[in-house]
């Protein structure tokens, strides 16, 4: 699906994807997307292929992002590109920002690593993506939390857990400030 941004030209393209089990309509999608509008950019949600299929679950990682950047490929250019999604999605857009010619990624509930067992982290996945990122997670997120860094901006919801369903005021408020200050 995408939206532009209303009868102004838009300052960039954002494009979110869903959750491994869930759809474009995830609250926190809902509220980066509103944030995202009122920031003056065009958005276009990208539901997977899999989903498309009504399948739970999600396709291997490459097959992810091939499809990903397929439709990177064939989405109208509004100036910079900034891609992002929530939890697996986000996972999506980190390993393909370069690839996709992006110069952010908004990670909404990144998943360091499956509940319980940290020492699968996945923080490469988010330190090497190569441009600057906005993270927001719970501090009550199961599948943990990511560092600050270099590049990363981290937002932490005190009480959220992997929905971020606590407080989509301050999501919305941090994408807004994020997209503005990055184009």
């Amino acid at each position: 699906m995408f939206k532009p941004p209303g009868r102004k030209k838009a300052r960039c393209l954002v494009v979110l994807g869903h959750g491994a089990g869930g759809d474009v309509d995830a609250p926190d999608i809902v509220a980066a997307r509103d944030a995202a509008l009122k920031a003056g950019a065009a958005v276009a949600l990208v539901t997977q292929p899999y989903r498309v299929a009504g399948k739970r679950s999600p396709a291997p990682a490459p097959a992810l992002d091939e499809a990903w950047l397929a439709v990177m490929a064939q989405l109208p250019k509004h100036g910079k590109l900034i891609v992002g999604g929530r939890s697996s999605g986000a996972r999506v857009a980190c390993r393909t920002a370069a690839a996709s010619g992006a110069v952010g990624v908004i990670a909404l509930a990144f998943p360091l690593h499956p509940p319980g067992k940290p020492e699968k982290s996945r923080d490469d996945e988010l330190r090497e993506c190569g441009v600057p990122a906005l993270v927001i997670n719970g501090d009550a997120d199961p599948f943990g939390v990511p560092e600050p860094g270099p590049g990363i901006e981290l937002v932490v919801i005190p009480g959220a857990r992997h929905d971020l369903r606590k407080d989509l005021a301050t999501l919305a408020e941090s994408v807004k400030t994020w997209v503005s200050k990055h184009t």
